[in-house]
């Protein structure tokens, strides 16, 4: 078995280890989250949707976790060049950005996202 193919069985393993965790390491959600509903309202103010905050932050999470396997893979991939693995590497830093909208969810400021800026 060649080092690649290796790879990618080890690689599987710990993305479906780390699913089954739920998204990754034990990141504790804020401690006024626990419990709380994310509401979504049409333009009526009408809820249209309430879903546990629990569960939101779990997928926020296991979206990072992916993000951090996707930066790892281009990182060690062997035929990108290193501007095309910086061209993909500022691709994942902003949607790291676009998740700072959910820091309020974490209880410790070391887990929360930082783009571009932190």
């Amino acid at each position: 078995m060649d080092e690649s193919a290796l790879f990618e069985i080890v690689t599987e393993a710990v993305e479906a280890a780390l699913d089954s965790r739920g998204g990754g390491a034990d990141i504790p959600l804020a401690n006024r989250m626990i419990g709380g509903r994310m509401l979504f309202e049409d333009d009526q103010g009408r809820e249209a949707k309430a879903v546990p905050v629990e569960a939101v932050f779990k997928k926020v999470t296991a979206v990072r976790e992916k993000l951090r396997v996707l930066e790892q893979k281009i990182n060690n991939h062997p035929s990108l060049e290193a501007g095309e693995k910086a061209e993909l590497q500022g691709y994942i830093t902003r949607a790291y950005g676009s998740l700072t909208t959910f820091n309020f969810l974490f209880a410790d400021d070391a887990d929360r996202f930082k783009g571009t800026g932190g």
